[in-house]
């Protein structure tokens, strides 16, 4: 089961790279919340895919390169970089931890992220 769950943070993953915003989304629960590092509280699914839709489109891609993938029934905690690069050509990667939780369907009902932007070339 916890592989299953490992394979569906991937998928989502994908997903998310690929704008297939439909799949990423089908992959939710409807009343799935989120949580990041912004001060702002939790958001809605719909609040969620708004935003990462506008953050998303800022770039000229972006590839998820998972460092680490820890599980236990109803959850992944993951540690990656998503690379990107910007329409202008900058070069960066966000350095997150994250954790999914699911429920008994192997839908996500929370997403909870700490994430930081770094430049190419700087370090932590």
């Amino acid at each position: 089961m916890s592989q299953d769950l490992k394979n569906k943070v991937i998928a989502y993953l994908l997903a998310l790279e690929k704008t297939d915003w439909d799949a990423a989304r089908a992959m939710c629960d409807e009343t799935a919340t989120v949580w990041h590092n912004d001060g702002k509280g939790d958001e809605t699914l719909e609040q969620y895919f708004e935003g990462l839709k506008k953050q998303i489109g800022l770039y000229e891609s972006i590839r998820y390169d998972i460092i680490r993938q820890l599980s236990q029934p109803g959850g992944v905690l993951q540690q990656h970089v998503v690379r990107v690069t910007a329409k202008t050509g900058e070069r960066g990667g966000v350095h997150a931890a994250v954790h999914f939780a699911f429920n008994d369907a192997g839908l996500i009902i929370r997403i909870e992220a700490y994430a930081n932007y770094i430049p190419e070339g700087q370090t932590s």
